[in-house]
């Protein structure tokens, strides 16, 4: 089983990236999907997520309004599309798997993570 993660980088203030996490090894239509971020010096926290088929999504405050998930169970790909960045969505983003039916908010409802993958934002 592995997710990987590709798409970081740098770009300036109010720039775009798009974030993709390619899913091997497991049903990917049968988990839900998230995406969480590390920055320097602070604890993991939760970015988005979305539900098993697509039908949900859920976006932390942080980010609500510039950021979209989506998923292509076809491709066994999440994405993560940001826009709008700031400085302060600087870090090592994650995509992470977890089985339950529903939205999942908490670092401990996943169990299955990818390497993560560097988005810097310059000001």
């Amino acid at each position: 089983v592995q997710l990987q993660a590709s798409g970081g980088g740098l770009v300036q203030a109010g720039g775009s990236l798009r974030l993709a996490c390619a899913a091997s090894g497991l049903t990917f239509s049968s988990y839900g999907m998230g995406w969480f971020r590390q920055a320097p010096g602070k604890e993991r926290e939760f970015v988005a997520a979305i539900m098993r088929f697509g039908i949900g999504t859920y976006y932390a405050g942080s980010v609500k309004g510039r950021f979209t998930i989506s998923r292509d169970n076809d491709k066994n790909t999440v994405y993560l599309q940001m826009n709008s960045l700031k400085p302060e969505d600087t870090a090592v983003y994650y995509c992470a798997a977890q089985s339950s039916k529903g939205i999942a908010t908490e670092l401990l409802d996943y169990y299955i993570w990818g390497q993560g993958t560097l988005v810097t934002v310059s000001s």
